[in-house]
Order: C-alpha cells, then sequence, then structure tokens
C-alpha cells in the first residue's frame, strides 16, 4: 500500500497533521473533531490495493470499479455514502507536438477525499502544496479539495489550447506558403495527425462541461452550497476553452479542405501545360507524318523550296500555339 498511497494527511482547521497509519483510525479522528477531513491520494491501485480503502469508506462498487479500470468519460455520479468525480487532465508534449490525456478520479465523502490517478499529467501534487500552503482555503473541507483540482485541470485545459492555438497558426502559415508545404501527402497527413490530438483534447473538455455546470447550479451533496460561485467560475473557464478548441477543429477541417483545393489547382494547372505543349508537338509531327509517307503525288514534292517552306509553316504553327496557350495562362 505504501507504493500506491501517494499521499495521506489529515487537515484540521486547514493545516497538516499526519494521522495514524491505520485508516479506519484516522477516518474516525477527522469524523471526531469536525473541522477536520482526511486526504489520500492512490497512484493506479489494483483491485486488492484498492479493497481496504473501498471497505473502510464505503465507497459504491459501481464508482470502484470504475476508479480501478479508467477509461471513463468526465462525470459526476451521487451515491448514498460519497461523491464520485472524473476529470481528464491533458497534457501537451511540445517536443513531439502531441496531445495525451490521463485519469483522475475523486471520491468526496463526509470528511474524507480519494483520489485516484491514472496516466501522467496530473496536478495533484501541485493543488496539494498550493492548498497547504493557503489554510484559510483548505479549512472549506473536501469540496475546497474538488474545487481547486478541478480548477487545476480547467486551467491547464486553457494553456494547451493556446499551445494548440500557436501550432495551427504555423501550420496554416505553412499550408499557405508559396511551397504549399512540402509534398500534398505528407500536408495532409499533418493536419490529419494534428487534427485527431484536437479531438483528444474535446473528448477530454466536452463531457466535463455537464459536471460542472451540475456543481454550479444545483444541490450536490458533500459539496458545501457557498462554493457555487467557484464552480460557475471554472464552468466559465471550461467553456472558454472548449469554445477555443472547437474554433480550432472548425479551422482545421477548412485548411484541410483548402490544402484539397490547392492540389487540384496545381493539378488543373499541370494538365493544361501538358495539354498545351502535346498540341504543340502533335501539328510538327502531324505535318511530317504527312509528307513523310511513300507517295509519288505529293504537294509541292518537286518544288524546290518545299522543305525550307514546311519547316517554316511548322514552326510557325508551333509559335502561334504558344502565344495563344501563354496569352490564356495555359503556359
Amino acid at each position: 500500500m505504501r507504493a500506491v498511497i501517494v499521499d495521506c494527511a489529515i487537515y484540521r482547521e486547514g493545516r497538516r497533521t499526519e494521522g495514524p497509519g491505520d485508516l479506519s483510525e484516522a477516518l474516525a479522528q477527522a469524523r471526531a473533531s469536525g473541522d477536520a477531513f482526511l486526504w489520500i491520494g492512490m497512484y493506479e491501485p489494483t483491485e486488492e490495493e484498492f479493497d481496504l480503502v473501498k471497505q473502510e469508506f464505503g465507497l459504491h462498487l459501481l464508482a470502484v470499479e470504475d476508479a480501478l479500470r479508467a477509461h471513463q468519460r468526465p462525470k459526476l455520479e451521487v451515491y448514498d455514502d460519497s461523491l464520485f468525480v472524473v476529470l481528464k487532465p491533458v497534457v501537451y508534449d511540445q517536443e513531439s507536438d502531441k496531445v495525451t490525456t490521463g485519469e483522475l478520479m475523486l471520491f468526496i465523502g463526509d470528511s474524507f477525499v480519494v483520489t485516484v490517478r491514472h496516466g501522467e499529467g496530473s496536478p495533484l501534487a501541485d493543488v496539494r502544496k498550493r492548498l497547504e500552503a493557503e489554510p484559510h482555503v483548505l479549512r472549506h473541507g473536501p469540496t475546497a479539495v474538488l474545487y481547486a483540482v478541478s480548477d487545476a485541470v480547467v486551467d491547464h485545459y486553457m494553456e494547451v489550447a493556446e499551445e494548440l492555438q500557436t501550432d495551427l497558426e504555423e501550420m496554416e502559415a505553412d499550408v499557405f506558403s508559396p511551397t504549399g508545404g512540402g509534398p500534398a501527402r505528407a500536408t495532409a497527413a499533418r493536419i490529419y495527425v494534428f487534427k485527431r490530438q484536437v479531438l483528444e483534447f474535446r473528448r477530454a473538455a466536452g463531457p466535463l462541461g455537464v459536471p460542472m455546470t451540475r456543481l454550479a447550479s444545483a444541490e450536490v451533496p458533500f459539496v458545501h452550497e457557498h462554493s457555487r460561485p467557484f464552480f460557475r467560475d471554472v464552468s466559465d473557464h471550461l467553456t472558454r476553452a472548449y469554445e477555443q478548441v472547437e474554433g480550432l477543429d472548425r479551422l482545421l477541417s477548412d485548411i484541410l479542405a483548402a490544402h484539397l483545393a490547392q492540389q487540384s489547382v496545381r493539378q488543373n494547372d499541370d494538365m493544361r501545360k501538358i495539354s498545351a505543349w502535346a498540341a504543340m508537338a502533335a501539328v510538327p509531327t502531324m505535318v511530317a507524318g504527312i509528307y513523310g509517307m511513300n507517295f509519288d503525288h505529293m504537294p509541292e514534292l518537286r518544288w524546290v523550296w518545299a522543305y525550307p517552306a514546311v519547316l517554316v509553316l511548322m514552326a510557325g504553327t508551333v509559335y502561334g500555339l504558344y502565344r495563344l496557350f501563354k496569352r490564356r495562362g495555359w503556359l
């Protein structure tokens, strides 16, 4: 259990106090004081490792199953003895320009908070440190932890959205540059991969809107009623981040469509050039082919200037076609 439990402490009047090693005794002390709560942080526990926590805190079987299996959508579930919240932190790797998501589950109950983390990018360590430096916030109990974690996750959404916006502007400038962003297939692949990153972001941020709205506007068990304005602020930030990423998704679709249109125009230009050169080559080929046939009676066959005249005719015709195609923009 020591490897799974990242941190465990009792917070009394907003200040950290190390509790006993036994979870049942620690929870009893927190509930007995009336102004304290127990906060346990866990990292990717197995079913056996989480069994003791489940029994001591009376967590619902369905919530426990979701916390252990992960791969959940952001949501808010209310049970008899606890509140279950799922968040999906987003991580942006600047070196690979890749968006990855983790999972963060919170069990909020009577004088306790249990957080379960899956994957990387969780803000829990920073949130706990920041809350411990602000006892006036932490003294509000488990509700303060839920708010601080939600606020940290959503604030990071906004940071990642700004990073994606910067990358998109660079890609847009590259696609519409005179070189067209390189080979067509590589450019289309880049746009598609970027679109997948935006989709991963939307899957994390989109479903979280309903839980945040619920916390901001309705009475939820184990959540202090005076915290609604704070959750309303988190909901507003989430809406801004999601609207920004939705705009990125639409703009990506427009860039992809514009890129495909550019490729179509270039192909049409290439086909017109090929057709123009083929037409110019067809005239001397036709004349030379006719005069190359073995006939006795050919026009001007015995004329001394027949050969130069035919060459002049072919050159003049090709030059006339060249001027015509050039004027029409085919060459």
